[in-house]
């Protein structure tokens, strides 16, 4: 099972590329791991620039990738939790797991259609700057579990 994560604009701080790095690397010993940036649209008004970051962020999902959309509308799972999702879609077959992180203004709903599942990772509203380092963290906190490696403490 490959990995791709997809998300809107460039890494603006140095901090946040700097964890982005440190656990992308972690997860690659896991599996094949790709980050995409979609280019942010900017100077519209906020349906015109969701409209035209989901138009990006469509062209880079593989077909048949199953897209999973990260959204605090979304289902709330533990970390044990993704650990079974990732154990599953990799047991099943998938060929490319995709992960989405929208930008400010977050989703169209047409892109939401094409989601095989919408998770939270958090109730809380985060920037998408630091999501990016949280979906990571919690991807290679899930395959550390799967593996019954010590970092998850429960």
């Amino acid at each position: 099972m490959r990995l791709k994560l997809l998300w809107v604009g460039k890494t603006q701080e140095s901090w946040v590329r700097t964890g982005i790095e440190e656990y992308a690397g972690r997860v690659r010993r896991y599996a094949p791991l790709e980050i995409l940036e979609a280019r942010e649209e900017k100077g519209a008004q906020a349906a015109t620039m969701r409209e035209r970051e989901c138009e990006r962020l469509a062209k880079l999902i593989p077909k048949g990738g199953k897209l999973v959309l990260l959204d605090e509308r979304g289902e709330q799972m533990s970390s044990p939790e993704l650990a079974t999702f990732l154990s599953r879609n990799r047991d099943q077959g998938t060929q490319d797991l995709v992960f989405a992180i929208g930008g400010a203004y977050g989703f169209t709903d047409s892109f939401r259609a094409q989601a095989f599942k919408t998770i939270s990772l958090s109730r809380m509203t985060l920037t998408h700057q630091m999501v990016r380092v949280f979906l990571l963290e919690q991807i290679y906190r899930g395959f550390t579990i799967i593996n019954g490696e010590p970092y998850h403490h429960e």
